[in-house]
């Protein structure tokens, strides 16, 4: 019986050998994952000194100094990180905070939300779900319909301009 069993193991287990697999379609997404740094060695290459310290050690830059605070021009804000798309620039809004603020993220899913009671308070910490990077918080005290306050860090993303 044991050996009935074992020859029956042996050739389920080259027939699976033998499949093809299945196709799959390479997204730019994955390429993208696969080239993402692994190590904190890496990540430290990788970014700048700044970029590093808030995007990796969950650092904040002094309000009122960001690139993109008042930055208008229309667009995609993407993950410094990484480059996936984060907000649309029609979602930017002022919100006198000191940091640029969103009301929404580009799509479900893009970014990830923790709680985060550091420095005695409880806030909700938003990431890039794709690499990780900190990014800021999320507040619920926005002045849209969604009510929704996406308080960013100018250093943990960059921005693509929308074609003319």
């Amino acid at each position: 019986m044991k050996k009935i069993l074992g020859l029956v193991l042996m050739f389920v287990s080259l027939q699976a050998c033998g499949q093809q697999p299945k196709q799959t379609i390479a997204t730019t997404a994955t390429k993208t994952m696969d080239n993402l740094p692994k190590t904190e060695a890496e990540w430290k290459a990788k970014l700048t000194e700044d970029e590093y310290y808030i995007l990796r050690q969950k650092g904040t830059e002094r309000p009122y100094t960001g690139k993109f605070l008042m930055h208008n021009e229309k667009g995609m804000y993407t993950c410094r990180g990484c480059g996936a798309p984060l907000f649309s620039s029609e979602s930017k809004f002022d919100s006198h905070c000191g940091w640029p603020s969103f009301d929404k993220e580009l799509k479900a899913g893009v970014i990830k939300e923790t709680v985060d009671n550091t420095l005695g308070m409880r806030r909700v910490e938003i990431t890039c779900a794709k690499c990780g990077g900190h990014l800021g918080h999320v507040f619920d005290d926005g002045p849209t319909d969604t009510g929704l306050r996406y308080c960013v860090n100018s250093v943990s993303i960059g921005f693509e301009a929308a074609k003319k």
